[in-house]
């Protein structure tokens, strides 16, 4: 069962529409099932074979008139599934009675108090419900949060009816692209609804990006527009995007807030994503300037520009030739022991200590050759870093389910990352199915944890590789078996925490994504070719098709 609320500002048309025809005289015997009185006493009467709406629209407006408060009305339509049976008017009745009841318009008792309703039931299994927002009492009628409490009414009707279960509004779904949305991009010929479209763009661009600076560089990379909301003292605090061919009937840009897009995609949720340890920080920034670098004078500079410290380490034979180099971070120091040793002390990791192919010899070699593609070594080395911090999460989440929402939330991250360097689709419809699961209800930041901060350093390092070559398969495998292990483990964790609509969503995604590793790592089959179930009857062998393997 479901239900949408609407506002409006006239009782008057919005009866008569309800006991009309319809616009497709789909409306079939209109009558009252409830309201703030009985209904026989409130139905509208017949006269001279027309319905009066007089007294009933008078009653309506009373309290506002009382209160000398304009008509505003609260329009409820709550419908039941179409595999539901057909409710009777008393159980329409309980229905609307409850719905009024938990959103605090008119709690159980309360009917001379509250405000006046009446509940409109003209056919295919749904009730509109129409009321007036002033109180009968003289106070004001309170809306807030009336969807939430109207999804609470709507499931524990479900229950009590025994119809068919939906998901609970605790704010993990992402949001929906409004009627209006889904009909200009029909109208257009677009591929995808701009909101959709748009939220894809920004989880994938936040995912992959190293600082709020690389993440604008992303979004502008792939024709997002983006504008920037600061504080008077120049700080950023929110943003807003948009889409160069979506604009209104005057040619202005429609821009959608990052709370518009989903929950966890607020500025200050973003800059949550990259905070990282300071270890993690350095080595994303010395990763970054070696993928941008052609030289390396040019390396070192930018490690400049992003504020690394630098400390270079030069041949004792040859005091001129640099052999090395060490990084550190403004205030990356060491604290005070139990001796009182190390205070201040500036702590510093070589190349090597950060990833094997920092140091300065590797990096040299990739300038020496001209090569801008990550050799095979490098590219396994970041996919194998990926993958044993996907199955530290998972570990993680079923040993220590109390402490694992990070983890839970940064597998999106890591699928959306995954889907694009491996260049794989399947990957990508996994990433937005499992979009649900990693949400925490009502859009709680989870508490940061080792495992999540690792997760998602090492992905961020994945993205800096881009699209992966035909030398990882092998490497890409293991990674989504990972990820897969993953995901597997966060179903299971909302499945124990009851919250059944993020469960589903992350076992589909498992299942996606083991079906995904069994094809990729099954070798083909020979000399026998597989004819698929669309091949037209009577098919030669020779023209029948062989199941596609690998990425």
């Amino acid at each position: 069962m479901i239900g949408k609320v609407r506002r409006g500002g006239r009782v008057a048309g919005l009866l008569r529409y309800l006991y009309g025809p319809g616009k497709a005289n789909e409306h079939v015997n209109p009558h009252l099932v409830a309201g703030w009185r009985a209904p026989d006493e409130l139905e509208p009467p017949r006269a001279d074979g027309k319905r009066d709406f007089t007294r009933l629209i008078t009653l309506l407006r009373q309290p506002c008139a009382a209160i000398g408060e304009a008509e505003h009305v609260w329009h409820c339509i709550v419908r039941a599934a179409p595999q539901d049976r057909d409710l009777t008017d008393a159980e329409w009745a309980h229905v609307a009675r409850e719905v009024m009841h938990r959103t605090g318009l008119a709690s159980y008792g309360q009917e001379a108090e509250a405000v006046r309703w009446v509940a409109v039931h003209h056919g295919d299994n749904h009730i509109h419900i129409v009321a007036t927002l002033a109180r009968q009492d003289g106070g004001k009628a309170r809306t807030s949060n009336d969807f939430y409490r109207l999804r609470e009414a709507c499931r524990a009707v479900e229950a009590e009816l025994g119809l068919r279960r939906t998901a609970p509004g605790d704010r993990t779904a992402p949001k929906r692209p409004t009627r209006a949305e889904r009909e200009k991009a029909g109208r257009r010929g677009w591929s995808q609804i701009p909101r959709e479209g748009l939220r894809r763009q920004v989880a994938a661009a936040a995912a992959a990006a190293l600082s709020p600076e690389d993440f604008l560089g992303r979004l502008a990379q792939v024709g997002v527009r983006v504008r920037l909301r600061r504080r008077d003292d120049g700080e950023v605090v929110g943003y807003a995007v948009a889409l160069d061919h979506h604009r209104t009937v005057a040619g202005a840009l429609v821009w959608y807030g990052g709370g518009a897009l989903a929950l966890d995609l607020t500025w200050p949720k973003l800059c949550a994503r990259w905070r990282g340890t300071p270890r993690d920080e350095l080595r994303e920034k010395v990763a970054a300037a070696a993928r941008d670098a052609r030289d390396e004078q040019e390396f070192f500079r930018r490690l400049a520009e992003q504020g690394v410290l630098v400390r270079l380490r030069h041949s004792r034979t040859h005091p001129g030739q640099v052999t090395g180099y060490a990084v550190s971070l403004p205030g990356m120091t060491r604290t005070t022991d139990r001796d009182g040793r190390g205070s201040g002390e500036q702590i510093w990791y070589a190349g090597g200590r950060l990833a094997g192919w920092l140091t300065l010899p590797r990096l040299r070699h990739r300038w020496r050759t001209g090569g801008e593609d990550w050799t095979r070594a490098e590219r396994e080395a970041l996919y194998g870093e990926a993958s044993r911090a996907a199955s530290a999460a998972a570990a993680r989440i079923r040993q220590d389910p109390s402490s694992a929402a990070d983890a839970a939330w940064a597998a999106a991250d890591a699928l959306r990352v995954a889907a694009a360097a491996l260049g794989n689709p399947v990957l990508a419809k996994a990433a937005e199915e499992y979009e649900r699961a990693a949400h925490t209800p009502f859009g709680r930041i989870p508490t940061p944890s080792p495992e999540g901060i690792r997760l998602r350093s090492a992905v961020r390092l994945l993205a800096l590789s881009g699209v992966m070559g035909r030398d990882t398969t092998l490497t890409g495998v293991v990674l989504v078996g990972a990820l897969a292990s993953l995901v597997a483990a966060v179903a299971d964790l909302r499945r124990v925490q009851q919250h059944a609509a993020q469960a589903a969503a992350a076992r589909q995604a498992a299942n996606r994504l083991l079906t995904q590793v069994t094809v990729s790592a099954t070798p083909p089959s020979h000399p026998q070719p597989v004819r698929l179930p669309q091949d037209p009857p009577g098919q030669s062998e020779s023209t029948a098709r062989e199941p596609r393997h690998g990425w």
